[in-house]
């Protein structure tokens, strides 16, 4: 059996799981490998990790699959349900490449909510190539992910104001 690569999951209700996953990913592009991100949930094209794409091209690519609404996580519609399979396939594509880095961003809460089956993302996970490292964001990773993952760690807020204003560079 060949070796696959690394499994890392992020996960927790704290926040920073995105933002530490985009950091990994800044730092193999710096050293000129290739990164490519996956974000599920996501439609927005005006945060920073996807207005920075063509500054970082052709080592850093980001697709989203999702619209520019919030998914009604107890009731996802037959859309949102659709976008996060096209995600998941898009994923299986993007393996084929041989990046050095995949990230796929809040796919633990697709599956925790029932947008994706955790036994395809599994099917997905055994197919990582030797080369690449691939994180999973997003909070609720179900228990089977993190059996076969090689690194879990649980983001956990301490403190936070009481009224959370988003600032442009900070939260987007």
């Amino acid at each position: 059996m060949t070796k696959r690569g690394l499994i890392y999951v992020w996960t927790g209700i704290g926040a920073g799981k995105t933002t530490s996953a985009l950091g990994v990913a800044l730092r193999e592009v710096g050293h000129g490998n290739k990164a490519i991100i996956v974000q599920f949930m996501k439609g927005l094209t005006n945060i920073g990790e996807f207005k920075i794409a063509n500054k970082l091209s052709p080592n850093y690519e980001i697709y989203q699959f999702g619209t520019k609404h919030w998914v009604d996580l107890h009731h996802p519609s037959k859309k949102d349900i659709k976008h996060a399979e096209d995600g998941l396939k898009f994923a299986f594509k993007m393996l084929k490449k041989k990046p050095d880095l995949l990230v796929l961003d809040e796919i633990n809460l697709a599956m925790a909510y029932k947008l994706l089956s955790t036994k395809k993302v599994l099917k997905l996970l055994k197919e990582v190539p030797a080369k690449t490292s691939v994180f999973l964001t997003g909070r609720f990773v179900p228990l089977e992910i993190m059996e076969i993952a090689d690194y879990v760690t649980e983001f956990m807020t301490i403190k936070r104001p009481k009224k959370i204003i988003t600032r442009k560079g900070i939260e987007y």
